[in-house]
């Protein structure tokens, strides 16, 4: 992800500096949900940048019930908020009415909060409708001087929202995934570079590709991430966009050649670049 423009930097530093301790005197006097939607779109205005005379909306009706607040761009709901008391603990059984509002206006992404605790869900529009927590943010324990943390508050901003930042941070967070990883593992040509590297080792064993994948699915990876719905989701995807690399190392290059990689190089958004491998996991 880019860096983030100064003047973007600067607001979201002061505005964490200044709603911290709102924050921490709010839930020392446990305000009710109304108190706490009204920090909330302080916020959204002060640290996000949103104008919440014209860009935030209360009470946004969807097919006869309501969302706390919802944010409007160019005319169009962006995103949703389902705000909760700051006192209360946020249980997965809220995100079901949120994503049920987002699914109903055809809104890809909900944010479920207490003012202190964001978390940012995206909705997939399947049947039956379900959502993945992409991540979670605790404004009293940010560090406004952390550029991790900048980071992560810029994807919620209306700057980053305008240049797709949540986006861009869940197809990263998505890439890193124990399912993508796992199915990028037992591809063919992943497991083509392991048998040539296995073979370099132990040149006097025959080793077979096949070998390799058994023994990673039985010994190495976890069930958990080989099967069920997001496993099958990495599969089809790493299939569907492989097929022209394949094609073109498979001209140019032996069969032993390592496949060129399309994927985004480096760690995760908040760490930075990493030059270790994921270590296999039982």
């Amino acid at each position: 992800m880019a860096a983030l423009p100064k003047k973007v930097a600067d607001r979201i530093v002061a505005g964490i500096k200044r709603f911290q301790p709102v924050i921490a005197a709010a839930k020392a006097r446990d305000v009710n949900e109304s108190d706490t939607v009204i920090i909330v779109t302080d916020m959204l205005g002060e640290v996000f940048g949103y104008d919440k005379y014209s860009e935030i909306t209360s009470e946004h009706a969807i097919r006869g019930t309501f969302c706390d607040l919802a944010v409007r761009l160019d005319g169009t709901i962006q995103l949703l908020l389902e705000v909760k008391a700051i006192g209360l603990d946020l249980k997965d059984a809220f995100v079901k009415q949120a994503v049920d509002y987002a699914a109903n206006q055809g809104v890809e992404w909900v944010l479920l909060t207490n003012g202190d605790i964001w978390r940012a869900y995206r909705v997939a529009f399947t049947k039956p409708i379900e959502s993945e927590l992409v991540f979670e943010l605790v404004i009293s324990k940010v560090d406004p001087k952390s550029e991790a943390d900048q980071t992560l508050l810029y994807t919620l901003s209306k700057e980053g929202w305008q240049k797709s930042a949540l986006g861009d941070y869940h197809e990263q967070w998505q890439a890193l995934s124990r399912f993508f990883l796992g199915a990028i593992i037992l591809t063919d040509p992943v497991l083509d570079v392991i048998r040539r590297e296995l073979r370099r080792v132990f040149p006097d064993v025959k080793i077979e590709s096949e070998q390799i994948r058994d023994v990673l699915l039985q010994e190495v990876i976890k069930r958990e991430v080989v099967e069920g719905e997001k496993a099958e989701v990495a599969r089809k995807r790493i299939k569907k966009t492989a097929e022209r690399p394949l094609r073109v190392r498979s001209a140019k290059n032996n069969d032993d050649a390592p496949a060129p990689t399309d994927g985004p190089q480096g760690g995760s958004p908040q760490t930075g670049p990493s030059d270790k491998s994921p270590e296999p996991t039982k």
